[in-house]
Parts: C-alpha cells; sequence; structure tokens
C-alpha cells in the first residue's frame, strides 16, 4: 500500500480512485471494492471484534485506498504501512453532510428486512458498516447535523497532526490535477481529471433495491392469484363455449 486514503466517502473518493488509477497507483480500494469482496468484511468483522488482524488480507492487491471502510482505520493502516504516504480528501462540510445523507447514509435501509435476512453477504456488510461507521464513527448520532459535521471536521484536524506534513496532501477534487500529481512526483496527464458525479445514479440504485425488495414479496403471491383467475377464467369460457355449440347444434 502506498497510498492510504483519511477522507470521508462522498469527498469526491470515486473521482480520486479513477484519478489514482490513471496515474498508476492502482488498484485502489474503495467501498464499492469491498461490496465486490465479501472477505474483506470477514476482516472488517474480526477487527471489530477486537482481534489482531493482518490488513494484508484486504489489501495486499492494492496500491492505494480511499473511501470507506479503510478512511475509518487509518491509523491501523498508517502503522501496518507506515511508508505510505497519506491523501486527505475535503470539500464543504454542508455539502458534505447533505450529500452523504442523501446517499450511502440512506442505503443502509434500501434493502428490506427480508432480504437481509435472507442474504448472509448484505447482512454482514450492513452490519459491520453499521458498527465501524454510523454507531462507531459518528457514535450513532449521524443524523444530527451538527455532530456528524464536527466529526467530519476533527477527522482533517487529526490527520493534520498526526501525519508529517511532508506525507501528506489535504486535497479537493476540484482542484484536479497539478497537486496531486506533484505530491506523487508524476506528470500531469494530457486528459481532463475525472469528475465522477455518482449521485444520480447512487440514489436510483437505493430507489430500486427499496421499491424492489419490498415489491418482491408480493410478487408471487400476485402471481398465482393471477394463474388462479386466469384458470376460472379459462373454465367458465370453456364451459361457454360448450353450452353455445350444444344450442347451436341442438334441434331447432
Amino acid at each position: 500500500m502506498e497510498i492510504i486514503g483519511t477522507g470521508f466517502g462522498r469527498t469526491g473518493t470515486l473521482s480520486t480512485q479513477k484519478a489514482l488509477e490513471l496515474l498508476g497507483f492502482g488498484p485502489c480500494h474503495h467501498m464499492f471494492e469491498a461490496f465486490k469482496h465479501p472477505s474483506h468484511f470477514r476482516v472488517l468483522e474480526r477487527h471489530l471484534m477486537g482481534e489482531a488482524v493482518d490488513w494484508s488480507e484486504m489489501f495486499s492487491d492494492y496500491r492505494s485506498q480511499v473511501d470507506f471502510p479503510g478512511a475509518v482505520i487509518w491509523r491501523e493502516l498508517l502503522a501496518a504501512y507506515p511508508e505510505a504516504r497519506v491523501l486527505h480528501t475535503v470539500r464543504d462540510p454542508d455539502r458534505w453532510y447533505d450529500s452523504t445523507s442523501s446517499t450511502i447514509y440512506r442505503a443502509r435501509s434500501a434493502l428490506a428486512p427480508w432480504a437481509r435476512r435472507w442474504l448472509p453477504v448484505a447482512r454482514r456488510a450492513f452490519a459491520v458498516n453499521d458498527a465501524l461507521i454510523w454507531d462507531g464513527l459518528f457514535a450513532g448520532r449521524f443524523e444530527d447535523r451538527a455532530h456528524a459535521i464536527q466529526t467530519f471536521e476533527r477527522r482533517t484536524a487529526e490527520v493534520i497532526a498526526e501525519v508529517p506534513a511532508e506525507r501528506l496532501l489535504i486535497f479537493n477534487v476540484a482542484d484536479g490535477w497539478e497537486p496531486l500529481c506533484e505530491f506523487l512526483g508524476v506528470p500531469v496527464p494530457d486528459e481532463p481529471f475525472p469528475h465522477l458525479n455518482d449521485s444520480v445514479q447512487f440514489k436510483r440504485r437505493i430507489w430500486l433495491s427499496w421499491w424492489g425488495t419490498r415489491a418482491l414479496p408480493w410478487v408471487f403471491p400476485v402471481l398465482g392469484l393471477g394463474g388462479v383467475i386466469a384458470a376460472f377464467i379459462r373454465r367458465r369460457s370453456h364451459a361457454a363455449e360448450s353450452l353455445t355449440k350444444s344450442i347451436v347444434g341442438g334441434p331447432l
């Protein structure tokens, strides 16, 4: 691991992930990567239970990391990778809160309770994220806007206080390639900085998950009722047809 991201989710981490990979510091770990690899949540589960964890179980295939869950365990990662540089993504605190509350925080309730019970991978992922981020990092008070923003701003202060200045970049994706490339000692690419705004797609996925998992339990009963009704209509049609033939074909 060469780069440890300490910035919270919704601070341009998806754009930063893409930028780091374009600069040759990929693969870059992100929460989306954790969902692709359920074993990552098992490692985090052991960490939450107080067990000693070998972080290479999660990060051996990655040259960099941004976003949650890595941003929560940043001190542990610094201890595991003492030579790594630190990239701390930031944005306006109020805009960060609005974005977070309408996307990743809202996603906690995207799956219906039955789906969590019957999908063990999803159940583990949501439970770990709740314990690590919403109940841990934000102490169960994310809906308290002032508290959440205070936690967000405190993280920046902690990183500045604990990481040597020569190993740290406070980075706003609005600043583009130059500060990032200077920090990493690489040339500025010819292509534009990747500004990936996934809010609309993220909200659409939440909407589909929310309605889909709540509608699904009704699909099979409705299909079954539809089958019964269709069979009844077929029987009535057949009876009417037989009666018509008997009347038409009978003696006048």
